[in-house]
């Protein structure tokens, strides 16, 4: 399965686009929608909208091929969405190791989908545009369609910060 439009945009609009290096929300040094720098990666430039589209398809297609080898169940494509998105945003060991995909795979859609809610922290502290993604995820996995002012607006351009190269990491969860 592979991820749709509606959970392409959902992606875009939670990340917004950041065409010079910044911190993530977990203090890695992150480009463009939502790319985790990589150690041997350096964007001293700043990127192109086909640069990090192009990136970003990189990077879906590892979230998705991660949903697709832990999740045992049939999933419906606004759930594979919903997954890929939280994949895509936390990390497929933060998935892997969940009670969410313990759920998931017992076939307890609905506890699963629960599970999404509680991954909201950064930091040890609940935080707000998390709250306002997994709420998009939730209901994009439980209804097919993600609330239209669930995801965070796109941020301005915060100050660029060295591009020191540092392996991917993911966000603190509940």
């Amino acid at each position: 399965m592979r991820t749709s439009a509606q959970g392409l945009d959902l992606i875009m609009q939670s990340e917004g686009f950041r065409a010079t290096v910044y911190k993530d929300v977990a203090g890695i040094p992150t480009i463009g929608y939502g790319h985790r720098i990589l150690l041997g990666e350096s964007f001293p430039a700043r990127l192109t909208q086909p640069e990090a589209q192009a990136l970003l398809a990189r990077d879906v297609g590892a979230a998705e091929e991660a949903v697709s080898i832990l999740v045992k169940v049939p999933l419906t494509q606004s759930q594979f969405d919903a997954l890929v998105d939280f994949v895509f945003n936390l990390g497929s060991g933060r998935l892997a190791s969940s009670t969410l995909l313990r759920e998931l795979n017992a076939r307890n859609y609905a506890a699963a989908a629960a599970q999404i809610l509680l991954w909201n922290r950064a930091g040890g502290r609940e935080n707000s545009g998390l709250k306002r993604r997994r709420q998009a995820e939730f209901r994009l996995f439980t209804t097919g369609t993600p609330a239209e002012s669930a995801t965070e607006p796109a941020k301005p351009e915060p100050k660029s910060v060295p591009s020191s190269a540092q392996a991917h990491a993911s966000g603190t969860a509940a």
